[in-house]
Order: structure tokens, then sequence, then C-alpha cells
């Protein structure tokens, strides 16, 4: 997307990035909402933080505190999202797709690092992994949900370490499916309707799972 463009829908995308003011503190803070945004959509050759705010005129600095420090109710943003998704995007062939991402990470200090299976590089690798829910249909598709798995032995057994990463005490051990479940009532909750989910043998192996999906009537 060019930047000819991005001016083009610049109105509309304003009006709809508008509608989630009420989930930041400050309004300087959702401005910067604006120029992340507007870099992702840019043509810039790399969509970090560094070249997006130096194409904005934005101290780098400022953005990386907006998206690691400022504090903002991402509840509230993704329950939004959900509902958007519903209203405008339903669909009698909606699929949601169930997975995880990983990505390799040194040292111990970042939130729910450890040694585990890495699928970003197919083998173990201290690295994190989190599970997400989407959402698609012949002509949409997008994001609906995302957590990140906290390892049970060397996560969740010491509060301690928990609390120096930042990880809220009510944030506990889940398996993945169980985490997967808690994503899909929520975007129930919020009016999205799945005709079919999909999801690989870590959560179809899951009798749990799939009795919890029956019930569900899904």
């Amino acid at each position: 997307m060019d930047a000819e463009t991005i001016m083009q829908i610049r109105p509309e995308l304003t009006r709809h990035l508008d509608t989630y003011d009420g989930f930041f503190g400050r309004s300087s803070t959702r401005r910067h909402m604006d120029t992340y945004i507007g870099g992702q959509l840019s043509d810039l050759d790399r969509k970090s933080v560094e070249p997006i705010a130096d194409a904005a005129g934005t101290p780098p600095r400022t953005l990386q505190e907006f998206l690691g420090l400022f504090r903002w109710n991402e509840s509230g943003v993704r329950d939004r999202v959900q509902q958007q998704v519903s209203q405008r995007h339903s669909h009698p062939h909606s699929t949601g797709i169930f997975d995880e991402t990983s990505f390799v990470k040194k040292g111990d200090k970042t939130a729910c690092v450890q040694r585990q299976h890495c699928g970003a590089v197919g083998k173990v690798e201290n690295c994190v992994v989190s599970v997400h829910l989407g959402y698609a249909t012949p002509d949409f598709h997008t994001l609906l949900d995302g957590d990140l798995f906290l390892p049970e032995e060397t996560w969740d057994a010491n509060r301690e370490r928990c609390r120096a990463a930042g990880i809220p005490e009510e944030i506990t051990y889940r398996a993945k499916w169980q985490i997967a479940l808690e994503q899909l009532n929520r975007s129930i909750a919020n009016g999205v309707r799945f005709n079919w989910l999909t999801f690989d043998e870590g959560y179809g192996g899951k009798p749990p799972f799939l009795r919890a999906l029956a019930s569900l009537g899904q």
C-alpha cells in the first residue's frame, strides 16, 4: 500500500480508529496507534518501530514505549475487534482457526520463555509460545485473540519470577487447549459465530477439548 492509497483511505481509517478512543487513558497515547498502524500499512521496506517512527517524525523511543510500557485496556480493544467482526463480517462459511506462534528468544528474563518445541525452527529451542484464534471467510480474515502460554514448572510454580517479568497474579498455567477454549468462549460472548473450527493434532488429540466443543454444539 503506497502513500497515495493511505491518504485516500485515511478519513475512513481515522473514523475506525476513533472507535477505540475509550480504551486509552490519554489522547496522546491513542495517537501513537495511528502512527504505528499507518506505518504497518505503508510501503516502508522495514516495518519495525524505528523506520515507522522516523517516517512519521516521531522519536523511536516514544513509539517503543507505546508498544511496551504504556497502559491501555487491551481486553477492551480485543472485545471491540471481535464485536466489529461479528457485526460486519459474519458469513455462513466462517471458520475459526486455532494455532500457535513461537519465536526464539535468548536468556531467561522474557515472560514465559523456556526450552520447548519451537515451530518457527522445527525443534526444541529457547523460545516463547503463544496461542491464537483466527477467523476466516471466503473474502475476509483476521486474528481475534491471542495469549502467551505460561509454562507450569518453570514459570507458574515460581510466582516471584512471574512478578519480575510483569505477569499478573491472576495469570496461571493452563494447557494450550484450555487457552483455546477461553478464546473461543470470549469470541462467542462477543457475538462471533463459527460454522467450522480447525486445529492440529495438538488440540484434536485432547478428548477434554473435543468434549467441550461438543457441549457447545460446535
